[in-house]
């Protein structure tokens, strides 16, 4: 009897469970409730609007074909990204910038500390443009530019001279480089003891320098940079990836290259084999041609890859390949 008492109040317990939360019970579950959701049709885009032109990473299949979908694949990466923080001071021609591995809106707050405690006086600091300038002398002002880099959660920082009659930029790059090599220590230190962000600076997070849009079925790179930056930071990436390049023609902004095993690659150039058989293969096979190429238009540069095979998803993932390591 001792025993019926004990399993009473068990019993009563799990009955309630299944009429309080059981599938038929008056709170059931809702985990499943999206199998029943339809999939309404596409929005109709007046004819006066363009199309979204970003890249739809979460694309909904055909639901009649959802019973021979055996994985669900995962969304394509596009984006590098690193849990270590840097910061390099970086050079192409005149152009020089301070290149910073964190948000801008992290990077925003500690580049107005660094005037506001200087010698100078800050004229005007606009977090919704990044700009701050600061009264430097009485022909010349400085303005600092805090933009969002070309990897993801990423800052670069520039710095100019300008003339407070004309407007000018003056050319100065000892005065720059010198002033940014003071302000690399100043982010370097900051960042180490800073995790806050700037809310008025939010808006600086989404004007990235390279994003993806979709043209014609294939996907292309756009990187709101000239010409010039853009090769480097393409050739670079093809470094990074460790993508063999076998040729470039640079007056038509074009890279001809293939992938190899690392091993291989070290055969060619130092004209022995390798001691070890079982370095990572790469996606692509030894053969695999292709054509890189970067356009500039309306002030922006278009990076796009080609298959010689005509292979589109060989092209894609090289495309991904770069993206992932373009900084």
């Amino acid at each position: 009897m001792k025993h019926l008492f004990t399993l009473l109040p068990i019993i009563f317990f799990v009955a309630s469970c299944s009429i309080i939360g059981g599938p038929n019970g008056y709170f059931p579950e809702k985990k499943y409730d999206f199998l029943e959701e339809e999939i309404e049709s596409d929005i109709t885009i007046p004819s006066d609007l363009d199309s979204p032109d970003t890249e739809n990473h979460y694309p909904v299949g055909d639901p009649s074909n959802l019973e021979n979908v055996l994985e669900v694949p995962k969304p394509r990466q596009i984006f590098s990204s690193s849990g270590d923080s840097s910061v390099q001071l970086r050079r192409l021609g005149e152009l020089m910038w301070i290149y910073i591995e964190t948000l801008p809106s992290t990077s925003w707050p500690i580049s107005k500390n660094y005037w506001d405690t200087s010698e100078y006086d800050v004229i005007k600091a606009d977090p919704v443009s990044g700009e701050i300038d600061i009264d430097f002398s009485q022909s010349s002002k400085i303005q600092m530019r805090v933009e969002h880099g070309i990897k993801e959660a990423s800052t670069e920082v520039f710095l100019y001279k300008i003339n407070k009659i004309s407007g000018d930029i003056e050319s100065d790059p000892e005065f720059v480089q010198l002033e940014m090599e003071k302000m690399i220590d100043y982010y370097a230190d900051s960042l180490s003891n800073f995790t806050g962000t700037s809310l008025a600076a939010q808006n600086l997070n989404e004007m990235k320098k390279a994003k993806i849009f979709t043209e014609n079925g294939m996907t292309v790179i756009s990187l709101d940079l000239n010409f010039d930056r853009a090769w480097s930071s393409v050739s670079k990436a093809l470094n990074a990836a460790e993508i063999v390049t076998n040729d470039r023609d640079r007056s038509n902004g074009k890279f001809y290259v293939s992938f190899a095993e690392k091993d291989e690659r070290r055969f060619r150039l130092f004209g022995g084999r390798s001691s070890s058989d079982n370095s990572q293969n790469n996606e692509f096979g030894k053969s695999s041609q292709f054509e890189i190429t970067i356009n500039q238009e309306n002030n922006k540069s278009y990076v796009r890859a080609i298959s010689k095979n005509g292979n589109i998803e060989e092209s894609e993932l090289l495309l991904s390949k770069i993206n992932e390591s373009l900084s």
